[in-house]
């Protein structure tokens, strides 16, 4: 299983990548995609959709089930991966790069500090 050790996780199976922009890419895990099995449709919100950190900000549908995306941060969606509505397998094919979800101007800082380290999301699916 793939865990690239320059990205952080969330508890909820999701990686983020700083930009070092002020803004931080989101997408869910290989191990994530893996128990969804075969993705069918991703559902995000819209750029300008702003939330606090845990609320919701779209659905991953697989033939399995379907699961909510948490936002691991407070912030604004600025661009979505439009891929994704045409190629939403994309996110089991390749999770950490062509099958990010969205990027997101991030609120708090302090926030992507507070998430959790390869190391620390290995003992999570452990």
């Amino acid at each position: 299983m793939n865990i690239p050790s320059d990205l952080k996780y969330t508890q909820e199976h999701e990686w983020i990548r700083d930009n070092g922009d002020g803004t931080v890419t989101v997408g869910i895990t290989d191990f994530a995609q893996g128990e969804l099995g075969d993705i069918v449709f991703v559902e995000l919100e819209p750029e300008g959709f702003e939330f606090d950190k845990d609320e919701v900000f779209g659905t991953v549908e697989a033939v399995k089930t379907v699961s909510e995306l948490f936002a691991p941060v407070d912030g604004e969606i600025v661009e979505v991966n439009e891929d994704l509505e045409d190629d939403p397998e994309l996110v089991n094919n390749d999770p950490y790069d062509k099958g990010w979800m969205v990027k997101i101007k991030v609120s708090d800082a302090s926030q992507v500090e507070e998430l959790l380290s390869a190391d620390d999301y290995q003992d999570v699916i452990d």
